[in-house]
C-alpha cells in the first residue's frame, strides 16, 4: 500500500509499504535521479520470503513532494528519521542505493543509527563521490558539474545518457523507457540540487559511527560509483563485509538481482 508521511509542515514523503504486518523490515533509499521503484526486483522477491518492504521516494522525486529547497544529506537524512518515527519502526536494515547510501550513511551518524539493525549499501556514493585533495577516487567535480548543466539545460537527453552509462548488461529497449520514465517524475531543480549535493558533500567522519553490521555491494564494471570507493567504505566501516559482482555496473539491484537478494537474505536472516 502507498501513504504519504508528513516530514515538515509543508512537505510529505510518498511510502510505499509492501507486506505491512511482518516484523522483518527492509527499508530502501533509491539513488538519483529515480524512485522507489528501482527496487522492483527486490519487493517481487522480499515479501514472499517473509519480509515487510519499505520504499520512500525523497523529496523532490518519484511521487513526493517538491519542494524547492532541503535536497543536502542531513535534511534527506532527516526525512529518513520523521519516516521512521511516522511509522514505528524498530529493529531494521536500513538499504540505500548511490546516493541513497550516503544518505543511510548520513542517518547512520547524524541519527545514531537509530532503530537499524543491519546496513546494506549498493554502489553507495561514499564517502565521496567526486575526487578531493588526498582522495583521488570518484569521479572528477567538472565532469559532475557538467551533468548540472546538463540536467537543466536538456534533462531528457541527460537522462537517456545516463542509462547508456548505468548498466553493464545489455538492457531491452522497454527497460531502457522505464528507467528514463523514473527519471523524468523527478523536479528538474531537484535532480540538480541532488546532484549538487552528490559533488560537494562527503562522509569521511560519518563512516567511524556506524556500529550495525553492514553489507556493501559493488559492480565491478561501475561507471558511475567508481569501484575504488567501496574498497575505501570496506575499509572505514568497522566490520563490514564487501561482495563484487562480477556483472553489474551501477544498476546492480537489476543486473545482478539473483545473487544480491540471495545474499541479502542470508545477511538479514
Amino acid at each position: 500500500m502507498g501513504y504519504y508521511v508528513a516530514v515538515e509542515p509543508d512537505v510529505k514523503i510518498y511510502v510505499e509499504d509492501v507486506n505491512p504486518t511482518s516484523n522483518k523490515v527492509i527499508f530502501f533509499i533509491h539513488g538519483w535521479p529515480a524512485n522507489h521503484h528501482l527496487f522492483e526486483y527486490q519487493f517481487n522477491v522480499f515479501p514472499a520470503l517473509g519480509y515487510r518492504c519499505i520504499g520512500i521516494d525523497l523529496r523532490g522525486f518519484g511521487q513526493s513532494d517538491k519542494p524547492y529547497n532541503g535536497y543536502n544529506y542531513d535534511r534527506l537524512a532527516d526525512d529518513v528519521r520523521a519516516v521512521v518515527d511516522a511509522l514505528k519502526l524498530q529493529s531494521f536494515t536500513l538499504a540505500g542505493h548511490s546516493v541513497g547510501g550516503a544518505i543511510s550513511i548520513r542517518y547512520m551518524a547524524r541519527h545514531n543509527g537509530y532503530g537499524v539493525a543491519k546496513l546494506v549499501l549498493l554502489a553507495a556514493a561514499a564517502p565521496s563521490f567526486t575526487q578531493r585533495p588526498n582522495y583521488p577516487y570518484g569521479l572528477p567535480k567538472d565532469e559532475v558539474t557538467k551533468l548540472i548543466q546538463a540536467a537543466r539545460n536538456d534533462r531528457p537527453k541527460m537522462l537517456r545518457d545516463l542509462g547508456e552509462m548505468f548498466f553493464f548488461q545489455n538492457v531491452t529497449e522497454p527497460f531502457t523507457d522505464w528507467f528514463f520514465q523514473l527519471g523524468l517524475q523527478a523536479a528538474g531543480y531537484s535532480t540538480a540540487a541532488l546532484l549538487e549535493s552528490l559533488r560537494d558533500e562527503s562522509l569521511f567522519t560519518d563512516l567511524s559511527k556506524i556500529k550495525a553490521p553492514t553489507l556493501i555491494f559493488q559492480g565491478k564494471h561501475d561507471q558511475i560509483v567508481l569501484p575504488q570507493l567501496a574498497m575505501a567504505l570496506k575499509e572505514s566501516i568497522q566490520g563490514s563485509k564487501l561482495i563484487w559482482l562480477e556483472y553489474s555496473g551501477h544498476g546492480l539491484f537489476w543486473e545482478q538481482r539473483d545473487k544480491i537478494n540471495e545474499e541479502m537474505s542470508k545477511f538479514i536472516g
